[in-house]
């Protein structure tokens, strides 16, 4: 018994860092019962920040260790993105230094049990097809990061980039600024102000045109488009005529996205009146 249960654990030692979290149906799977899962928690072996939620001990939990588990140990297609990847990559230095709120991306919503960890911060799930119908880069599930890297690199356009984070340099894979810029546009009106989204646009100014191209012809949702070119617009940045519009599709019609703002006729938008030229 005593050879078994060393066993284990040497096995769990091997394939579960510590720190990072993985969910009662990991252990089940990897032959872990509720018996011995509760076992180790009452020697310590474990502990349990939430119900159904485990991990092995290593100081206080913090989300990047959550992000991580999911994207590699749990297998999530999960990125981070929107101003969280923009804040990260150090392009949101005006906003709040005191993170509340980290965004993720990805064509399925994370389990239950983010909302129910001991941090302070809250996930804010975002369906990634809503704005890419693919993927755009193949995501990878190991703790290696020059794996990671490699994995991402073969996306299309590279579109995410891999940040070491950690003691060990665990992959925390995130979008890419190109990326993060338009997921963060569609927040707008209802979750987010012309304000913001004007010093973000105002501060990208190293953008890659030919990344751009590639997101702005695949991206499906039509005000996010308008509203990037037009704040590109409005700030002249220097990547600008490298992009080809013609080839961007930008829908028909006009899109109400300010209310009461007035109308920009180059791209059918409803501007707040401080952002209308005159």
């Amino acid at each position: 018994m005593a050879m078994q249960t060393s066993k284990k654990l040497n096995w769990l030692e091997k394939h579960l860092p510590e720190g990072l979290l993985v969910d009662a149906a990991w252990l089940q799977a990897n032959g872990f019962s509720t018996a011995l899962r509760s076992q180790y928690v009452a020697a310590g072996w474990l502990e349990q920040p939430a119900r159904g939620v485990y991990r092995r001990p290593r100081g206080e939990l913090d989300w990047q260790q959550v992000v991580i588990s999911l994207q590699t140990i749990l297998e999530a297609s999960l990125v981070v993105g929107g101003k969280t990847a923009l804040d990260l990559q150090g392009f949101a230095h005006y906003l709040p230094k005191r993170t509340t709120e980290i965004h993720l991306y990805g064509p399925k919503a994370p389990p239950s049990w983010l909302k129910k960890l001991p941090l302070k911060i809250r996930f804010n799930y975002h369906n990634s097809q809503k704005l890419f119908l693919e993927p755009s880069a193949k995501m990878s599930h190991s703790l290696d990061i020059e794996r990671a890297k490699a994995a991402a690199d073969t996306g299309s356009g590279g579109l995410f980039t891999i940040e070491p984070w950690g003691q060990w340099s665990w992959p925390l894979t995130q979008s890419s600024p190109e990326r993060a810029i338009l997921e963060a546009l569609d927040e707008l009106p209802d979750r987010e102000s012309f304000e913001k989204m004007d010093k973000l646009m105002e501060g990208l100014t190293g953008l890659r045109p030919r990344r751009l191209q590639k997101l702005l012809t695949d991206c499906r949702n039509v005000k996010v488009k308008r509203l990037f070119l037009f704040f590109a617009d409005r700030h002249k940045h220097a990547w600008l005529k490298h992009l080809d519009k013609t080839k961007v599709d930008l829908g028909k019609g006009k899109r109400m996205v300010a209310k009461g703002g007035r109308l920009n006729h180059t791209y059918q938008i409803t501007v707040p009146d401080s952002f209308h030229a005159v």
